[in-house]
């Protein structure tokens, strides 16, 4: 079928590298690999992040012209989209083109990864709120990919069974190639083929990711007497801080790199250490999981769907720095484990994470709403 594809919070195009970018690429993969054709619809983003209220009422005015333009060619239009899409929506970043779009066409309207925070109800995006929560409800389906999200979505979605449980995925097979590398990746890096490494990889900004490297660097702080390197992948305004936080003789920063370029750094590793604070699942979590890599990771969103804490990795109380240091520590120690549970990582991710499972379960849905 004709899918219109529109993400509002971060067009796929975006220049700059993320997980939202990379998972609205990647459900715009697993639609082509279910045999839809996929077309962007727009690039307009409508992310406002301050509480503006003149910059969303902007955001709105320029959403609506949209809809209207793309009613009016596709009104006329010999093969018009026959199901809009929307990733990734809330009071952040609404959807003012996909409902209005949809209902001018009478056609299908399906979102993923939508939220619904009651507590935004008066607040500075009140607006986006009840716009984000106009355009759920007009769904017919709502596939996300966390329980938190599924419990907040239950409070404003009838019947519930149009919330659609769905794994985060990716491209298994990318990383799983990349392990065949591992000793020639190190060399290049200048990392000894006995050396211990752990990786992180993130945006180094202010917010979430700030407070994740903060976490990370204070466990650390506290296991200098173990032997390890970072394996640092990531890169922002706050790269030069962050980066100072670790002892620089441990340290290799790598900054930003190409999705095959990372996929050769996960199977360089040992270990994949991410404290997560407010992660929504974690897709470098997943990737490294995918590659072999056991993780140290917090127990936030839906990361516990991701890790199975014991069998794949450690799973801790998130922003616990001292509850971190020793599931690191615990890793650190039992090299047979690491492998162990690396593999044990790998053969899950295929089995539940690769992008043709996901296709399927999304096919099954969508081709239920056309029909």
């Amino acid at each position: 079928m004709r899918i219109a594809f529109y993400a509002p919070m971060k067009p796929p195009t975006h220049p700059v590298p993320s997980g939202d970018r990379r998972m609205g690429r990647l459900l715009m993969r697993a639609l082509r690999a279910a045999g839809h054709q996929v077309d962007l619809a727009s690039q307009v983003r409508a992310w406002e992040g301050r509480g503006d209220r003149a910059a969303q009422e902007a955001i709105r005015e320029r959403g609506r012209r949209t809809a209207d333009r793309l009613l009016k060619r596709w009104r006329t239009a010999p093969a018009p989209p026959q199901l809009w899409f929307t990733y990734h929506l809330y009071h952040k970043a609404p959807d003012w083109i996909g409902p209005p779009v949809a209902a001018g066409l009478g056609i299908p309207y399906v979102a993923a990864e939508a939220s619904y925070a009651a507590k935004q109800h008066g607040g500075p995006w009140d607006q986006g709120l009840s716009a984000s929560v106009a355009a759920i409800r007009q769904a017919g389906a709502v596939f996300t990919f966390t329980d938190p999200d599924a419990r907040g979505l239950a409070r404003i979605v009838e019947p519930s069974s149009r919330i659609v449980r769905l794994s985060p995925f990716l491209d298994t097979g990318l990383y799983i190639r990349a392990v065949r590398q591992r000793s020639t990746t190190r060399s290049t890096l200048g990392i000894a083929a006995d050396e211990t490494v752990l990786m992180a990889v993130g945006m180094m900004r202010s917010g979430d990711k700030e407070r994740s490297y903060r976490v990370l660097a204070d466990a650390l702080a506290g296991l200098t007497d173990r032997p390890w390197r970072l394996l640092l992948v990531g890169f922002g305004p706050l790269a030069e801080t962050i980066q100072g936080w670790f002892p620089a003789e441990r340290l290799v920063p790598v900054g930003q790199v190409s999705e095959g370029r990372l996929a050769t750094l996960y199977g360089a590793a040992d270990l994949m250490v991410w404290p997560a604070v407010n992660e929504a699942y974690g897709m470098a979590i997943l990737e490294a999981q995918a590659a072999g890599l056991p993780a140290v990771a917090g127990d936030a969103g839906g990361v516990p769907e991701i890790v199975t804490d014991g069998r794949t990795g450690r799973v801790v109380p998130v922003g616990d720095v001292a509850a971190f240091r020793a599931a690191m520590a615990e890793m650190l120690a039992d090299p047979v484990r690491r492998r162990r549970l690396g593999e044990a990582a790998s053969i899950r991710a295929r089995a539940r994470f690769g992008l043709k499972t996901a296709a399927r379960a999304i096919d099954t849905v969508l081709d239920g709403l056309v029909a």
